[in-house]
């Protein structure tokens, strides 16, 4: 990408390989690592810091802002092929279509970052999902072969870079299947069936990491989880703890094996039901950390010591309230930054609703505070 940046890099003694590992590891840094989770597309569209320098995604705005690197590799360790997208009808403001993973969905006919409105799910009973299952979730899926050596030169030994392997979603995809709802009555209604799910999800995660484990050094683990909103988990406890824990623990297993000792998951809402059982399982660090559905980092953090990392927990609200607000909270996270095992940013994209003159603001604040 030909982008120029706007900000010097925060000024650095290590790389941003070592630092990371270092913060992640409560051991000594040169500086705070520097990163952003993202925004909503509408800031592209309307913060005159993108419009007038044509930055249209994330990607182009990591780059953009200077953000110290941070990659990951991923695998096909979900369905394939997806289904075809459709538009079954629409009207002035809405569209009716069937989205990617099956599902009918209204959807805004301006496409503003909203959460759809599912209307019926692809999956609702056993035979749905053998059928499914046979179609679109085959491990001998020759699209799942994953080119080492291409993986090799892109990602040398002797990268400056931290980075991650993808370890997909247990559960959280399965939601995406079956609708909130879906997931919410499968659970008890088809029980079996959703195990299976969860089984085969494992499986395309494990033939994936048997691939590129022994090929790459890899610095952490990632994971996508989104099963919690502001009352706690959309599934049990006891199933959490009765289903995907024991994977959860298989997959850790092969993560130590290979020297992985930090796995994140990104999973938004109040997860202090859960996070015992996380942690049992292997996933020691909170992304992007999501403050308001569940409480202040430094709770968790001082609860959990050293057994529990986070990465981001800056309340996105504190955001949109200006510099004041900003400051408050940033001086919150001092002695989170201090103690290691923490990494501030925005607790999920940052929305609309924040001037950019104040993201800005919070910018410059971040690195007089974090970044020497």
């Amino acid at each position: 990408m030909d982008i120029k940046p706007c900000r010097e890099k925060w000024k650095a003694a290590m790389t941003d390989r070592r630092r990371f590992n270092n913060q992640m590891h409560y051991l000594p840094v040169d500086r705070c690592f520097n990163m952003e989770f993202g925004y909503w597309d509408e800031n592209f569209r309307e913060w005159p810091i993108f419009v007038e320098n044509n930055i249209t995604s994330n990607e182009e705005a990591d780059i953009f802002f200077n953000f110290d690197v941070i990659k990951y590799v991923e695998g096909l360790v979900w369905m394939n092929p997806f289904f075809e997208e459709k538009v079954i009808e629409e009207s002035a403001t809405k569209k009716i279509i069937i989205n990617p993973e099956g599902l009918l969905a209204e959807v805004p006919q301006d496409s503003h970052d909203t959460i759809p409105h599912y209307i019926k799910p692809s999956i609702i009973t056993p035979d749905d999902w053998k059928k499914c299952k046979a179609e679109r979730f085959r491990r001998d899926d020759s699209s799942r072969t994953v080119d080492i050596d291409t993986l090799k030169k892109q990602h040398p030994p002797d990268r400056d870079y931290p980075l991650g392997v993808d370890c997909g979603s247990m559960i959280g995809k399965i939601r995406d299947m079956l609708t909130f709802e879906g997931l919410a009555y499968a659970t008890y209604d088809y029980p079996d069936m959703v195990e299976d799910m969860v089984e085969t999800c494992c499986v395309l995660v494990e033939d994936f990491l048997d691939q590129v484990l022994v090929h790459i050094d890899f610095d952490f683990a990632s994971a996508w989880e989104d099963i919690c909103f502001k009352s706690g988990p959309i599934v049990s406890v006891d199933f959490f703890r009765n289903i995907v824990l024991p994977r959860y623990k298989r997959i850790s297993k092969k993560l130590h094996t290979a020297g992985i000792d930090l796995w994140y998951t990104d999973c938004d809402g109040d997860v202090r039901p859960i996070l015992p059982l996380l942690l049992a399982g292997g996933i020691n660090c909170l992304f992007p950390y999501e403050v308001n559905s569940c409480t202040h980092p430094a709770e968790l953090l001082n609860e959990y010591g050293r057994d529990l990392r986070i990465m981001g927990g800056f309340d996105k609200m504190a955001l949109g309230e200006g510099p004041e607000a900003i400051k408050q909270y940033m001086e919150s996270l001092v002695p989170l930054v201090e103690r290691g095992g923490y990494i501030p940013f925005c607790d999920h994209r940052c929305p609309p609703n924040v001037k950019c003159e104040d993201y800005l603001y919070y910018l410059d604040l971040k690195e007089k505070m974090f970044g020497t």
